[in-house]
């Protein structure tokens, strides 16, 4: 027995084979939570695999550190990882007359039923923080009634005192080894004794699990008070107190469990040792007591922002641009992004959305809830993400999440006639056509495939004008006109232009692509128009940078913004063009001119075949400017219904959003159109009304 007792004191003060690798809590590079941040710094979601703030010595009041001593160890600065003062209380402890009467009966027969001959407690904080840390999945298997260490002697005992009670007298072991060790290693580290204690204390203060889900006192205090721990003062005593006493069972003593008169009476147990301790005076721990518990309600607190198409994204980006980092690395605190999306653009961007769906659904009661749309904003002068909304809020009776389907980046469906802006540049950039060229607005037919009949192209009104400026064939979406220049010009043409202002989408190489027959998603469009309003290739992006402890991580390289190779004159025709279809009293954008919508902007209607997607984009001018683009439609492709155009449906989407934006002065002032632009239109207006009058 002497000889088993002496090999059992060497393996734990000097045996330091098999020791695990102390790098991480070297580095305190505990589990955290990792955070997409705005372009204000402002939160936009929070993923962890253990919701942990990291707590430095410093930023622990010392009213907390106090608390944290008086209930766990108030010798913590003075032992060496082990308190032996308090082993005679621990074996004072020993369930005496279990253990008598497991002797009788033989320890393998009480296992099923009984439970451990040794009590929880005593543990210093670097033993619970050891156990914690280094013995997690020792600690876990511990309980089962299946002996974890192999040899005759562990074999031997268990039949006396049964496997659980070894397995956790060999866990004990382990601890008490790991924890001396522990503790010259981190004096070695830090220089000083003092200092080592202090580093140890934050891991712990960081480390506890604290219940609901929440590790560390910091964001414990968040959680239960709202309060930051660093705000904590000599007043908020009970609150510290209330906090120390989690740690020993968050079951039972968080502030949210079941029988709230044991939480209270734990945290005045622990006021009471704080004053024992001579860390507080006994007046000041009265009153302390006599406080009642108040927690902040989890419904009195705002609901994190919708903004889960942005998070998909950004994930996405960052596996693409930094090619040794994934979500992981975000689930684990690893690392922070910096976003650009503004939280206060997106908010305007989710409302607008909801309520331009909510109307549809008040003309149609059976679509309620089905209905989809999604909107992106980009910043004209570079392409960053303003906002990004890839689907409604609650589809089918389930919230969305940064999981789901993002319709702005992977949803593949026809522009309709937010296609034309695109011909018609091609048409100005291959020379000969200007604004005033005038083109025929008649019957004309396209190939429908071999052996198939011609297709004739029909306008959404049903009427043909004959030959009419292009200002006004693009204004009010002409169809015939437009399928006609895709056929003067060549669609080859066509397909080049799209990929010059960044549709990345291969289109088709038919005729009607000229009325958006082919393909495309969202991000794309609306980057297309974005160029067309800026003058600007840029490449979409929603990730400013990505920051770890280290400092920034460099991302793999991103063409930059740059002028784009298209002729100056060519892409002011269509900017005039676009400006035009907002302005000309017969364009299909021309509530946006409303003396209740003072911003200047330019934009396509457009509506697919059969009415399966209602679509707008639009932009303010120049490089200082916002894009920004809609879609309503259903996501297995049935009709909105009749009338249900671009026009009805996301337009006012559009407007409500860009008004709200700007009045709030959110991306600085509205760009103006140049003058002379402005003048060109207000002097074809005379002749379209005239027109107008006419044909009525």
């Amino acid at each position: 027995m002497a000889l088993f007792a002496a090999s059992q004191l060497e393996y734990v003060y000097f045996n330091r084979q098999n020791l695990p690798d102390l790098g991480t809590f070297i580095r305190f590079e505990f589990s955290a939570i990792g955070r997409v941040y705005d372009a204000g710094g402002r939160p936009l979601i929070e993923l962890a695999r253990e919701y942990r703030e990291i707590t430095r010595y410093e930023d622990i009041p010392p009213i907390v550190r106090n608390a944290i001593l008086a209930a766990e160890d108030k010798r913590f600065f003075s032992h060496d990882g082990v308190d032996y003062y308090s082993l005679p209380r621990v074996i004072g402890r020993i369930r005496v007359g279990t253990l008598a009467g497991r002797l009788l009966r033989g320890g393998r027969h009480a296992d099923a039923n009984g439970g451990p001959l040794f009590p929880q407690g005593g543990s210093t904080i670097t033993q619970q923080l050891v156990r914690g840390h280094f013995l997690r999945s020792q600690t876990t298997q511990e309980n089962s009634y299946q002996l974890r260490s192999a040899g005759f002697l562990p074999g031997a005992l268990s039949s006396i005192i049964g496997a659980r009670s070894v397995n956790m007298l060999a866990r004990k072991r382990e601890e008490v080894r790991l924890s001396l060790w522990l503790e010259d290693e981190m004096e070695a580290r830090f220089g000083s004794k003092r200092r080592a204690k202090e580093e140890i204390l934050a891991r712990y203060a960081s480390f506890v699990y604290m219940g609901n889900g929440q590790y560390g006192f910091a964001r414990a205090a968040e959680y239960y008070f709202g309060r930051q721990l660093a705000t904590f003062t000599d007043a908020d005593a009970d609150k510290a107190a209330l906090l120390a006493g989690i740690a020993k069972s968050p079951r039972d003593y968080a502030p949210t469990a079941k029988d709230q008169a044991r939480v209270v009476r734990r945290r005045n147990q622990t006021l009471t040792l704080m004053e024992a301790n001579g860390f507080m005076a006994a007046a000041a721990a009265a009153q302390a007591k006599a406080r009642e518990l108040k927690i902040v309600p989890r419904t009195q607190i705002e609901p994190p922002l919708q903004a889960s198409s942005v998070i998909e994204h950004v994930l996405e980006e960052l596996t693409a641009r930094h090619a040794n980092l994934g979500v992981e690395d975000l689930l684990l605190g690893r690392i922070q992004i910096y976003a650009t999306a503004d939280a206060r653009v997106q908010r305007i961007v989710n409302d607008a959305l909801e309520r331009g769906l909510a109307r549809y659904e008040q003309r149609h009661p059976t679509a309620r809830g089905l209905v989809q749309g999604s909107a992106v904003v980009l910043r004209n002068r570079d392409g960053g993400i303003l906002a990004e909304t890839g689907g409604r809020q609650v589809f089918n009776n389930r919230p969305a999440s940064y999981s789901d389907y993002n319709r702005v980046t992977r949803s593949q469906r026809q522009p309709g006639s937010t296609m034309k802006p695109i011909v018609y540049l091609a048409a100005f950039l291959a020379g000969g056509f200007t604004l005033e060229t005038l083109v025929p607005d008649e019957p004309i037919s396209v190939p429908d495939g071999i052996g198939r009949p011609p297709k004739w192209i029909a306008n959404y009104d049903g009427l043909f004008k004959g030959l009419i400026p292009i200002r006004q064939a693009l204004a009010e979406s002409r169809n015939a006109a437009a399928v006609w220049m895709s056929v003067q010009i060549g669609i080859d043409r066509v397909l080049r232009t799209s990929e010059s202002l960044g549709v990345r989408t291969p289109l088709g190489r038919y005729p009607a692509t000229a009325l958006g027959a082919s393909e495309m998603n969202l991000l794309e469009l609306a980057n297309a128009y974005r160029t067309m309003a800026s003058g600007i290739v840029a490449e979409p992006y929603v990730i400013r940078s990505v920051v770890s402890d280290g400092g920034e991580l460099k991302a793999a390289a991103r063409r930059g913004p740059r002028s784009a190779a298209i002729d100056p004159a060519a892409l002011s025709l269509i900017q005039e063009g676009l400006r035009g279809v907002v302005r000309l009293p017969t364009g299909t954008a021309h509530a946006l001119a409303s003396r209740g919508f003072p911003i200047a902007v330019m934009g396509k209607t457009g509506t697919t075949n059969g009415f399966k997607d209602a679509i707008f984009v639009g932009s303010t001018y120049g490089p200082e400017g916002i894009t920004a683009a809609v879609r309503i439609g259903f996501d297995d492709n049935r009709s909105l219904g009749a009338s249900e155009n671009g026009g009805r449906l996301a337009l006012p989407v559009f407007q409500e959003l860009m008004l709200a934006v700007y009045r709030a002065a959110l991306v600085g002032p509205v760009p103006a159109f140049p003058a002379p632009m402005e003048a060109r239109i207000t002097a074809a207006i005379p002749a379209m009304i005239l027109q107008f009058a006419v044909v009525r």
